[in-house]
């Protein structure tokens, strides 16, 4: 039976962490993984999230199933954070989802219900699991320009141009902030000339709205799903929670549909949660009571957002602090790119060559195509690191 299959290709994000854990180097940087850091290179438990399980463990009583859409607080909870009263709640459908791909896979496996022969329009570059989601749901896609290499910007021209040629009911799969995996960011006037865009053509958004808090602050970064939310009778969204509540392991997120109905939204709700049950039948309810107790909880949300808050200034402190490094090393403004990047990751222009000798002699592990992870670095790394990019970038 199984004589046919071949080898499946390493995930090289993967493969790097077990690359970083073999190695005996003590002076090791890891900026493979797409995980936040303190500056002791512990990815924490928030305070947060400790009073929420304290609460949990005397208050939960059974461990019973919740259902496929998962728990409804958490579910309600998660839209106002995202979409901020911007629709009638009966417009929306949701599941609760193992994750921000879980959400992401049940969204399209309902698009492929709905509209099997839709292109899905992907930026390039994209997360590299978005194309094999998609494809693993029988849907089409196609890409458009997004990163300009040479600018570290977005190709917002060649964008808009592409997304004019996508067909009526295409969807656009957009990066809702903190794009992953370059840090380059639409501004707000840009959100809008695609929002005219998709609005003219008919098109259909997806947002993958994973680092909402990572950006610009929790409602900055909800402006652009809120304002496409406000104009457009239909939309999708995927929600993460692992991230900006730090709990990467409990596999915590949301799927939504925004419907022109509340009717509609009723017969997708039953199709969302249809998918969600043939996926994997029920969501794990850990992380989701955790983050409904804390946002249910006015003194327990504002210390989240505080944390949350401390987080995101230290991934702008490091940017600042290694945009000076590379200029001091490099004597140029090559990478002042980093200041206006948004989020955890940036694309630094490195190639595959100079990323394998940055692991070989300087015990720096990052992703093939240049990717780095900000939050990876300690703030007495930041120096070595850009010495040490510089160094192989020349030679």
């Amino acid at each position: 039976m199984f004589e046919v299959l071949q080898p499946s290709p390493p995930d090289k994000i993967l493969s790097l962490m077990g690359l970083f854990r073999d190695d005996p180097r003590a002076h090791k940087i890891d900026l493979g993984v797409g995980v936040y850091r303190d500056s002791s290179g512990r990815t924490p438990v928030m305070r947060a999230v400790r009073e929420a399980e304290r609460r949990l463990f005397e208050i939960e009583e059974t461990k019973a199933y919740l259902g496929p859409g998962g728990d409804p607080g958490y579910r309600a909870a998660i839209a106002e954070l995202v979409f901020g009263g911007t629709l009638p709640a009966d417009r929306l459908a949701s599941a609760q989802t193992p994750g921000g791909a879980g959400a992401l896979r049940i969204l399209a496996g309902l698009v492929a219900r709905a509209r099997p022969g839709v292109s899905v329009w992907l930026p390039d570059p994209t997360w590299v699991n978005h194309p094999a989601i998609f494809a693993d749901a029988g849907l089409a896609t196609r890409t458009y320009p997004y990163f300009d290499p040479a600018g570290s910007g977005v190709r917002i021209d060649a964008m808009m141009a592409a997304l004019r040629q996508a067909a009526p009911g295409d969807l656009v799969l957009l990066h809702g902030c903190c794009h992953n995996p370059t840090g380059a960011s639409l501004v707000a006037s840009e959100w809008e000339q695609i929002c005219d865009i998709i609005v003219a053509r008919g098109l259909v958004p997806f947002i993958d709205f994973a680092y909402q808090g990572f950006g610009d602050g929790l409602d900055q970064d909800a402006q652009a799903v809120r304002r496409f939310a406000s104009r457009l009778p239909e939309m999708l969204v995927a929600v993460s929670s692992c991230k900006n509540f730090s709990i990467y392991r409990e596999r915590t997120g949301c799927a939504f549909v925004v419907a022109d109905s509340a009717a509609r939204a009723e017969v997708i709700q039953g199709q969302l949660l249809t998918c969600a049950r043939i996926a994997y039948s029920m969501p794990p309810d850990h992380g989701g009571s955790l983050v409904r107790i804390i946002l249910q909880d006015p003194a327990l949300k504002a210390q989240w957002r505080k944390e949350l808050e401390s987080m995101r200034a230290r991934i702008v402190d490091l940017r600042t602090r290694l945009a000076s490094a590379f200029a001091e090393h490099s004597n140029s403004n090559r990478y002042g790119f980093l200041i206006s990047h948004r989020g955890m990751f940036s694309l630094i222009g490195t190639t595959p060559e100079q990323v394998a000798r940055l692991r070989r002699e300087h015990a720096i592990y990052m992703v093939e195509d240049g990717r780095i992870n900000i939050a990876g670095l300690a703030e007495e790394q930041v120096e070595r690191f850009a010495s040490a990019v510089v160094a192989v970038s020349r030679s």
